[in-house]
């Protein structure tokens, strides 16, 4: 923990400080050996939180771009357990800082019990993984409620430079066709639309996670993942196709959006 009480106010551990547990009020004792990252730990080793778990270097820098008064925030469920939220905004934005492997139980545990969250996922473990492509318009614009697009996959280099059918060619073969069953027209290539592409560019991406964390596909609330790089790597559902893309996201938009916005769903919407 970064916070507990000494002498009734929220303190952060310095050495030989004693306090109790913001969460629980049990005792509390700060560690702060000259190798470990200084923090509040439970005097006798209980953790009143059963989501609690270790903090990184990665995990409390995110915190560190909030308040104080937003990170480490109390919740009790009816039936009376402990949840403390790594961020909660002004507006009520739940913000969870993930670096490790999560099951799906747990991952729905907390969607039901904050609703109104957001998950920042620690993506260094399994970057080598992960592959980015070629970028899409934005599924607004004429040429995204058109395309209907090939997914991208390792190792299936066509589909990774950009390839797709054009839903309004695939009519005219079969009336009945939409994006979500599209199978006539010809192949097309990203090449040909590049210009127009860029035009409308809002930092979609097909992408291709090999051996996925599958939870964070499930999920129901937003999932950002954090590469170490000014932008944030946001899984979305591009358009009624079904395509799963990202979004490309600069990491201090999203701390920004996170202050304005009173719900999880209105984060990059439309003004």
């Amino acid at each position: 923990m970064q916070y507990s009480q000494v002498a009734g106010c929220r303190s952060e551990a310095r050495p030989g400080l004693k306090g109790e547990c913001e969460t629980c009020g049990h005792a509390t004792l700060a560690k702060c050996g000259p190798r470990i990252r200084h923090h509040w730990a439970h005097a006798f080793r209980q953790h009143c939180d059963p989501w609690w778990e270790n903090e990184t270097d990665w995990h409390r820098g995110w915190k560190a771009l909030f308040p104080p008064s937003f990170r480490e925030v109390c919740h009790r469920a009816e039936d009376g357990e402990i949840h403390r939220a790594d961020i909660k905004t002004e507006k009520g934005i739940v913000v969870e800082i993930q670096h490790s492997a999560m099951s799906d139980a747990e991952r729905i545990s907390r969607e039901v019990f904050y609703k109104n969250l957001v998950w920042i996922i620690d993506g260094s473990v399994f970057v080598k993984n992960f592959d980015i492509y070629h970028p899409l318009p934005d599924p607004e614009s004429e040429l995204g409620k058109d395309a209907v697009w090939i997914k991208a996959k390792r190792g299936m280099e066509g589909a990774n430079r950009g390839l797709f059918i054009r839903l309004s060619e695939a009519i005219l073969e079969d009336p009945q066709a939409t994006k979500a069953r599209c199978s006539g027209g010809f192949y097309c290539y990203f090449r040909d639309v590049e210009q127009e592409l860029l035009e409308t560019y809002i930092g979609h991406h097909q992408f291709d996670w090999v051996r996925p964390r599958s939870t964070w596909l499930d999920a129901k609330c937003p999932v950002y993942i954090d590469f170490g790089c000014p932008y944030l790597v946001r899984i979305d559902t591009y358009d009624e196709s079904g395509l799963r893309c990202i979004r490309l996201v600069v990491k201090n938009d999203l701390v920004q959006e996170l202050h304005l916005r009173d719900r999880m769903t209105d984060l990059f919407a439309p003004p």
